[in-house]
């Protein structure tokens, strides 16, 4: 039998006898280890959410990894490129390649009566996954995206309608400017999106693929590039260097030379102010630990102190101080593991109604979404438990060792 940890036990249960000096002690100390659990848990979990939705729209408009013209990559003016049917089957033949579809992209202006508003207008079929675009619509339809027809469809965001004031139904003017002559087309509002991402949805557009071709002046087999999604988000690296291999620096029959970027290498801004939300958050969990750990440093000297006579008479009886040290070890964890119950039950509670209900509004202007994201990842809250509960243990070490300067006759002599 565990004698410390039966010892600890009988203590711990034994509720009636508590002494007054203990009780407001051990309450400080599970609340501590409650709050910090609890907010270490909510942290995690809106960090997880933030950079899961960021990504997850960025890659709505611009994919994993874009294969396009190298001189895309430095111009605004979208180049072409010629992607023929056997490149794009070695494309999706790429180990960790989920989706691929071709894009094409144009610059205009769209005009009403009152207002008018330079835009770029992205061209894409039916193959394309429209699963983002529907996702995010506001009003009205995706319209039916094809590679053959022009229908003149077009789907624009929230705060372009706004601006141009239009509405599902209405008819728009577009004027395209190049080849020394400008080109006017009329276009349908068929639907209308909001994401939040101002940098796309003050410009972006969305029509049929032959559009821009036309537009453009370019050749029936040029395009502006190729989107991929992967399988696995976190093996995007290894599947881009298979592009980069297999892919990039080939020169197409027109002689413009390919390449790709992933996501991250087309958008660094928004992954550079991802990626400080995970010194915050290295920050918020050592603070919350120190808390944790220095509320029950206090609490097992306030304990220590008042079973001293306690201590005492284990010790008569034959009981070695390692033994005496473990007693109250055990008499921590549970303190703990109240502490980590309670804590668990505040955080993932709280988690789940702004999971479901949106309690915390945010605006979209600063940070991207109307609602803070949350997302809950049961493995690392496991983690975050069992490493507070060794965390918070391995501190009370030290503080434990005060047993070891406590006399037996002096202390049973104790008040």
């Amino acid at each position: 039998m565990n004698l410390p940890l039966f010892i600890a036990r009988k203590i711990y249960g034994a509720d009636g006898n508590r002494r007054e000096v203990s009780r407001p002690a051990i309450r400080i100390a599970t609340i501590g280890i409650a709050i910090g659990i609890a907010v270490m848990i909510i942290t995690v979990s809106v960090v997880f959410g933030f950079k899961h939705s960021i990504r997850d729209k960025v890659a709505g408009f611009g994919s994993h990894i874009q294969v396009m013209n190298f001189l895309s990559a430095d111009e605004a003016i979208p180049a072409p490129i010629c992607i023929s049917d056997s490149l794009m089957k070695e494309i999706k033949s790429i180990p960790g390649v989920k989706h691929a579809e071709r894009y094409t992209a144009a610059h205009g202006i769209l005009k009403t009566d009152a207002d008018f508003l330079g835009v770029a207008f992205k061209g894409i079929g039916e193959d394309y996954d429209t699963n983002f675009l529907k996702a995010n619509l506001v009003d009205g339809e995706t319209p039916h995206f094809s590679t053959t027809n022009s229908d003149y469809h077009l789907l624009v965001s929230r705060m372009i309608a706004d601006k141009l004031g239009l509405k599902v139904g209405d008819r728009v003017f577009a004027y395209f400017i190049g080849n020394d002559d400008v080109r006017a087309r009329k276009f349908t509002v068929n639907g209308i999106y909001q994401t939040n991402m101002t940098q796309f949805d003050e410009t972006l557009c969305f029509t049929d693929y032959t559009i821009p071709i036309k537009l453009n002046g370019w050749e029936a087999d040029q395009c502006s590039g190729v989107e991929v999604l992967v399988e696995d988000f976190d093996k995007i690296n290894e599947t881009a260097l298979h592009f980069t291999n297999r892919i990039s620096r080939n020169v197409d029959k027109y002689g413009e030379t390919i390449i790709s970027q992933t996501i991250y290498e087309g958008y660094p801004q928004i992954f550079s102010w991802l990626s400080l939300l995970d010194i915050n958050v290295w920050i918020i969990l050592i603070l919350m630990v120190c808390v944790a750990g220095f509320t029950m440093i206090s609490g097992l000297l306030i304990i220590i102190l008042e079973r001293t006579q306690m201590i005492g008479v284990l010790k008569a009886l034959g009981m070695r101080n390692s033994m005496v040290r473990h007693t109250f070890l055990w008499f921590a964890v549970f303190i703990i593991g109240r502490g980590l119950v309670v804590g668990n039950i505040l955080g993932i509670g709280l988690v789940l109604l702004q999971q479901h209900f949106g309690i915390v509004h945010l605006d979209p202007a600063n940070y991207y979404v109307d609602t803070a994201p949350v997302e809950l990842n049961i493995l690392v809250v496991v983690a975050l438990n069992i490493a507070t509960l060794i965390i918070s243990v391995f501190v009370l070490i030290a503080p434990s060792f005060l047993i070891s300067h406590i006399h037996p006759a002096r202390s049973m002599r104790y008040e």
